[in-house]
């Protein structure tokens, strides 16, 4: 059996601290067969049922990709006019996104139609299919910044029309949007943080004891 040592579980907590939703990306391609391999990294994830829900959509099309940016200017606009006064002027300030700058573009959908795992798991929670596709994004994510590579996650869609311009299976559920690219700069803090939106609160303030 691998085990790990204190400082193997060091590094780790380096990365999960390290591992940031980048916005600001270089425009520089990542080396060819990167996100593929990151994909195989992504597929390592626990699955319901070993159901393997994930799927993955590599989003290279110039004319699909700039659907996917209107679309986020249309579903942005529409977020900004839901706040008011000060947190709007905040919210107008935010860059959200990196769909201009990042070399990379991929969606990922949750298969709930699956037939794989025989639907062990899934009787009582079928959303388990798309936690199982979630696990494989974080997955995914950890891998990328153990790289070096930025990722941000873009949720200001709609998921229908992500969907449509997409062209993938009606049973398939949008799960998010995701630009990769190496990053302009890198910090430990969230760039919402330093933004003024919002602050990390204690940890324990999430645990209830029963």
């Amino acid at each position: 059996m691998t085990s790990f040592d204190d400082a193997f579980r060091a590094r780790l907590r380096d990365l999960l601290v390290w591992r940031r939703d980048v916005r600001r990306f270089r425009t520089d391609p990542l080396p060819a067969g990167t996100l593929e391999r990151l994909i195989e990294v992504a597929c390592l994830a626990p699955s319901v049922g070993l159901s393997q829900p994930w799927r993955f959509v590599i989003v290279d099309d110039p004319a699909r990709r700039k659907g996917i940016v209107e679309d986020f200017a249309a579903c942005n606009a529409d977020a900004l006019r839901s706040y008011s006064g000060e947190r709007a002027a905040r919210y107008a300030t935010l860059k959200l996104d990196g769909l201009k700058e990042a070399p990379c573009q991929l969606a990922v959908f949750a298969d709930r139609e699956t037939m794989t795992g025989h639907g062990l798991g899934r009787r009582t929670m079928p959303e388990m299919a798309e936690y199982s596709v979630v696990t494989a994004i974080h997955t995914l994510w950890l891998a990328a910044r153990a790289d070096g590579i930025g990722l941000g996650w873009v949720s200001i869609l709609d998921p229908a029309r992500v969907s449509d311009i997409l062209d993938v299976p009606p049973s398939w559920r949008f799960i998010g949007y995701f630009c990769l690219g190496y990053p302009l700069c890198v910090s430990d803090t969230p760039e919402l943080e330093r933004a003024g939106w919002e602050t990390r609160q204690d940890p324990q303030s999430f645990v209830l004891r029963r």
